[in-house]
């Protein structure tokens, strides 16, 4: 019979990780480095995929989007501003510093017109989709 030693930890991190954004291997290192990260939905239409992140709080000078080798990545910071006052504080639920949230693209996208604006606390991603010609079904005969 072998024994193991048990992790607490590797099990709490199983059982958040169900509740986390999904984050490729490459991104990891980000999110450790992050502070907080802002919920986005992502969808797609027939022209462009959409990313849409909650950012209340954030200032758009605070914040970058890139793209580099297929992954779009959105970082900024989000400040405290309970350092300004000298009240008293009783509960802080929402998040502040550093924040990084990247996704991988797919292949058919146009990185160099990927538009974003940023109103009401969203920041909205548009990812157009490149004009290659789309595959067509082709009937094979069989002999």
């Amino acid at each position: 019979m072998k024994l193991s030693t048990w992790d607490p930890f590797a099990e709490m991190d199983a059982v958040l990780s169900r509740y986390r954004p999904q984050v490729s291997k490459a991104n990891t290192e980000a999110m450790k480095q992050a502070d907080w990260y802002p919920s986005v939905d992502v969808s797609e239409s027939d022209e462009n995929f959409h990313v849409h992140a909650d950012l209340p709080g954030v200032k758009k000078e605070d914040m970058s989007i890139s793209v580099n080798e297929g992954v779009l990545t959105v970082s900024g910071k989000r400040e405290s501003r309970h350092e300004e006052t000298n009240n008293k504080l009783h509960r802080v639920e929402r998040s502040y510093g550093s924040f990084t949230r990247s996704f991988t693209l797919p292949d058919n996208v146009n990185a160099k017109s990927i538009n974003a604006s940023f109103e009401e606390g969203v920041l909205n991603i548009d990812i157009p989709k490149s004009n290659e010609e789309k595959p067509k079904r082709i009937q094979v005969d069989i002999k």
